[in-house]
């Protein structure tokens, strides 16, 4: 990235002008023209580099790594004041003074620049590798510079001194480029800069003292001089951006310097034994300044010899160093290091093998590596190593488990990570490192012991038990996993305290020991769920799920203590699952569908896997998940079917039914929810929003001159709540509706014991609410409770009109019956679910007056009801 490049654009574009000037008014001129863009070229680049070394010094509070631009811009800044001072010294009319002058710039630019590149950040990084840097050029630059003394007797533009200097500094610099270690196109153009500048002032030098009379110079070599003094800040500049001030990763070169400079001296010095030996043979002599550059190349690639030999002594040095450090390491490690060729034959081991494994080379080198091994473990070996083999690139590194023969006759268990190391020449071959883990495989099969076994029952862990599923799908034999739970075991805790709790597990895990088979593995899965793996197939698996759930339902008997608990249980076969994690969740899906089954009645039960469980399951966790909120989300809500006059066909009521529209599962039966409902404790709140809705809707019905009346249905749990009576009487009393108006449906299935039955339906009484019992004679309610319970409505269910297809005649003898008590007994019977005519024809003849159901209307929305109101009008019940 060039730094500041308007700056260069902006002084070509001013020597230009100045140029174009001197063409059109004269030489004098063009000449104060050409000095004083230089001079504005070199102090402008001089400022930038001046300004970037206290940048830098600023960021990093330091002086090292701003010196190198700071000796750069200094030596730009001696370029300039050089090329000001000829300028105004030709001003003054002298005549030798300004080549002076500028010769002087030559010799006190060059140094600065020299230092200037040395101290870059990444060019020379150690004085050790400044002084290979100058010793390299310096005998470059005498050995050039002796070879044009020797050919051209006159080569010394600008003076022996400026001469020698510019070449020995343009040798340097070059040198410095290219040996840069970091940061080498920046250190390249620094080093260029550097060498197009010295070389501008060395020429400048040149013509100035060349020339003796008026008018003064603008030739060619004036303008080249002119011009190159213009690029070379520039250069250095655009390279002093670019070089990075951090500090970076030593380099080898920096400590060990670079044998790659070797060249570049032998090249010189033969040309100059050339030259000196065609100058002799022509008939030159040999002045005393031939001689003395000659002794000045020949110290400086005597001391570049010096260092160098130094360097390999030190490098040698450290190969032996780090030879022998190697050797320790291998030496003193505990693993064994194995070379092997492609036919996997050991070529070399490491010192350890003797002492770690009693192998001596003898009984090592030369054969296979496999014939070392245990017959069970070396054809796994050998596919191991060949993989590595047959794909370096993709497989390089393997882990190899392995029996290995010691020098004694024993197996030793070991484990071996394999390298390929065949690219490496000094290796050439794959790199095998062998550690004995005999002591930690001892260690893990006793951890095992220990971690794969629950500590308060002494049965297997659920570590265990999954990898012994896993081991059995693995050969292929056929079997089951049984998955149980103790129902109501927290409560024992609570009721008995930790230490029965604890001593009914440990009678559990007995009995599950005494009613499994003797190859069956028990198993706790957790606090009080324990899983059982048999070989046996479904079948048999049911039969054993049985007895366990037999043996589990007898009581605990502990001292002081009699504790009663049922276990349900889920079998599930082992291969219909793809995992053994996933065999085990089909279990506990099978045993969590007994539990829903079985839940309100005696004992345990059992069920047997099906994937309809486990839709079934997911099903009901949503539910369960979204249940939560559903009022308030608005979710809810209530549809209405009729209560007809089967006499007149006419409405004179209507039941209130509850709908939940889910966007997301669809519509829900609340047959499926409600249940749900009760037992995540939604049912008041439920409850009293479908009350509180019904009475609404009635109220706007009466107010309409409709006189009909509600019945609204009622879960036991809520009759069992101590508020749901005043719930009911703020509902009837908010929305301004008759208290006889208003009836209370309560399941027959769902009715609580006979005391609580009666005291809550006397409560609705006492407030003027009807009750009613809802699907009469499908659940136990005797025909002779009907006088105790206070019920004011009773709906009987189809099952006890439904005649078979075909029949004729009057009512069946049940439905005479229920009817005829019910009568007698002052209650008023609805038949529900009338869906022919015959039905109708068959309660009627019963004495049933009134009736509802889909022949007579669908449970609809209000507007809809309203306008089959309209269609009939309805009478008082």
């Amino acid at each position: 990235m060039v730094s500041n490049p308007r700056t260069f654009w902006l002084v070509l574009l001013t020597a230009a002008v100045a140029l174009g000037a001197a063409a059109t008014t004269g030489p004098v001129l063009g000449l104060y023209a050409v000095l004083a863009v230089v001079t504005a070229g070199s102090l402008a680049h001089a400022g930038v580099l001046i300004r970037l070394a206290l940048r830098i010094h600023r960021g990093r509070r330091s002086f090292g790594p701003c010196r190198g631009a700071g000796f750069l811009g200094m030596g730009a800044l001696v370029t300039g004041a050089g090329a000001a001072a000829a300028g105004v010294a030709a001003l003054t009319g002298g005549t030798a003074a300004p080549g002076l002058i500028a010769a002087g710039a030559a010799l006190t630019a060059a140094p600065t620049f020299l230092l200037g590149l040395l101290l870059l950040p990444g060019a020379a990084p150690t004085t050790g590798a400044r002084l290979r840097r100058v010793l390299d050029g310096l005998g470059i630059g005498i050995s050039l510079f002796a070879c044009g003394w020797m050919l051209f007797p006159a080569f010394a533009p600008g003076g022996l001194a400026v001469s020698l200097t510019c070449c020995v500094t343009v040798s340097v610099a070059v040198v410095t480029g290219l040996r840069a270690v970091r940061h080498r196109p920046a250190a390249l153009a620094c080093s260029g800069g550097a060498a197009v500048s010295v070389l501008g002032l060395t020429g400048l030098a040149s013509v100035l003292l060349d020339h003796t009379g008026s008018p003064w110079p603008t030739g060619p070599a004036f303008v080249l001089a002119g011009l190159a003094l213009l690029a070379g800040p520039f250069l250095i500049v655009t390279g002093a951006r670019r070089a990075d001030d951090r500090p970076g990763q030593p380099h080898a070169a920096d400590e060990s310097g670079t044998f790659a400079g070797y060249p570049l001296l032998v090249g010189p010095a033969v040309l100059g034994a050339g030259v000196a030996a065609y100058h002799f043979l022509t008939g030159g002599s040999f002045d005393r300044t031939t001689v003395v550059l000659g002794l000045c190349a020949f110290g400086a690639m005597a001391g570049r010899e010096l260092l160098a030999a130094r360097d390999i002594r030190r490098y040698a040095q450290t190969l032996v160093r780090r030879e022998a450090r190697f050797r320790a390491l291998v030496s003193g490690s505990t693993d064994v290091a194995v070379v092997l060729d492609d036919d996997l034959v050991v070529r070399w081991q490491s010192p350890a093998a003797a002492r770690q494994f009693g192998l001596s080379d003898q009984d090592v080198l030369g054969r296979p590596l496999t014939d070392l091994l245990h017959p069970a473990d070396a054809t796994t070996a050998a596919a191991a190593l060949q993989s590595v083999l047959g794909n370096p690139a993709g497989r390089s590194h393997v882990l190899v488990q392995a029996r290995l023969r010691d020098g004694f006759g024993r197996w030793r268990e070991t484990e071996s990570t394999v390298s390929d190391q065949r690219a490496a020449p000094e290796v050439g071959g794959l790199v095998v490192h062998v550690r004995d883990v005999g002591d930690r495989a001892q260690l893990q099969r006793t951890l095992d012991e220990v971690t794969w076994t629950d500590d308060q029952t002494g049965l297997a862990n659920r570590r265990k038990f999954v990898a012994a599923v896993a081991d059995a799908r693995a050969t292929g034999a056929c079997g089951s996993v049984l998955v149980l739970e103790l129902d109501r075991f927290e409560s024992v805790a609570d009721l008995h305290g930790p230490t029965v709790a604890n001593a009914v597990l440990i009678e559990a895990a007995r009995r599950l020991r005494s009613a499994a088979g003797r190859d069956d593995l028990p198993a706790r899965l957790t606090a009080a769920a324990f899983a059982v793996l048999t070989d046996a197939p479904l079948v048999p698996a049911f039969a054993l799920a049985t007895r366990l759930a037999t043996a589990l339902a007898e009581p605990f008997h502990l001292p002081g203590h009699t504790v009663h608990l049922t276990a349900d249980v889920g079998v599930a076969d082992l291969f219909t699952a793809a995992t053994a994690e996933e065999a085990l969740r089909h279990a506990d899906v099978a045993r969590r569908r007994a539990q829903q089954v079985s839940r309100g009645l005696p004992g345990g039960r059992v069920e047997c896997y099906d994937k309809g469980f486990e839709a079934a399951l997911v099903r009901r966790t949503e539910i369960e998940q979204q249940l939560p909120g559903v009022v308030g989300r608005g979710e809810l809500d209530l549809v209405f079917q009729p209560v007809t006059d089967l006499t007149l066909r006419q409405p004179v009521g209507a039941e209130a039914l509850l709908r939940w529209r889910h966007p997301r599962l669809g519509p829900i039966p609340p047959a499926e929810f409600l249940p749900i409902a009760e037992e995540l404790g939604l049912a008041a709140e439920i409850g009293a929003w479908t009350l509180h809705r019904a009475c609404r809707q009635l109220s706007r019905w009466r107010a309409d001159g409709r006189e009909l009346w509600m019945s609204v249905n009622a879960s036991a749990r809520q009759l069992a709540d101590a508020g749901w009576l005043s719930m009911v009487a703020t509902a009837i009393d908010t929305h301004c509706v008759p208290a006889d108006a208003v009836i209370v449906e309560v399941s027959e299935a769902a009715l609580p014991d006979d005391v609580l039955a009666v005291e809550q339906l006397a409560g609705l009484r006492a407030l003027g609410v009807r009750t009613a019992i809802d699907h009469f004679g499908t659940g136990p309610t005797a025909l002779a409770h009907l006088r105790r319970l206070p019920v004011d409505v009773l709906k009987i269910d189809q099952a006890l009109f439904n005649e078979p297809a075909g029949h004729r005649g009057p009512a069946t003898p049940i439905v005479d019956v229920v009817v005829g008590l019910a009568q007698r007994l002052g209650i008023d019977v609805i038949a529900a679910g009338l869906e022919t005519e015959s039905h109708v024809d068959v309660v009627r003849a019963a004495g049933c007056r009134l009736g509802q159901g889909f022949l007579l209307s669908r449970p609809d929305h209000a507007e809809h009801v309203e306008a089959y109101l309209e269609r009939h009008r309805t009478r008082l019940l």
